[in-house]
């Protein structure tokens, strides 16, 4: 749902310009996201029981998505090493008394094995560093709502990562939804008159 949001909140706050073959782009990308998370079964969607997690997911949306229209606003001011120095730091301002609490309350977790190294050097480089990176150059370059469509392609790399790393199967309706989310890209991110 960011890229939904941040496209409404982008061309309300940020007067960014759609045409017409844009949003059906964004339409078709998000219900093919959906798609491909629900494996064909979109309707199930309305009897899922909701949590205090997808409370927090809400957030986290909302969250994403106006950060993204910060970045679009103000990132040439900064340089980008600069912007994500600052980020990390913020973010390990605001996490350090969760962790803090967490820790007293379940004890300190053990990382003594080398997968646990391993994966925290992964989040450490990875999402954290140079997806940012990427991301905040795409959201220059292309504007929020644009940049952010891409986004619908994470259940779609998880769907692929998840057959190659943990021999889980792809179905029919898992690649029906992934075309639907390409084509939905390709048609938010054309060019030209529409």
């Amino acid at each position: 749902m960011i890229p939904a949001v941040t496209v409404v909140l982008s061309v309300w706050f940020l007067k960014e310009e759609l045409r017409s073959i844009q949003w059906t782009g964004v339409a078709i990308s998000v219900f093919g996201a959906v798609w491909v998370v629900m494996d064909g079964q979109i309707f199930n969607i309305i009897n899922m029981s909701w949590n205090i997690g997808d409370a927090i997911m809400l957030g986290a949306i909302f969250s994403w998505a106006i950060y993204s229209l910060y970045v679009k606003r103000y990132i040439h001011l900064f340089p980008a090493y600069g912007v994500l120095l600052v980020m990390t730091g913020v973010s390990v301002l605001i996490l350090v008394p969760f962790v803090v609490t967490e820790w007293i309350t379940l004890g300190v977790p053990t990382l003594d094995a080398m997968n646990h190294w391993v994966g925290l050097i992964y989040l450490g480089v990875f999402p954290s560093v140079i997806a940012i990176l990427c991301y905040n150059h795409a959201v220059n370059k292309l504007g929020a709502s644009r940049a952010s469509i891409f986004l619908n392609f994470l259940p779609v790399f998880t769907m692929v990562g998840s057959y190659f790393f943990l021999d889980e199967s792809i179905t029919a309706m898992q690649i029906v939804g992934s075309v639907m989310v390409i084509v939905g890209v390709i048609l938010t991110t054309r060019e030209g008159k529409g």
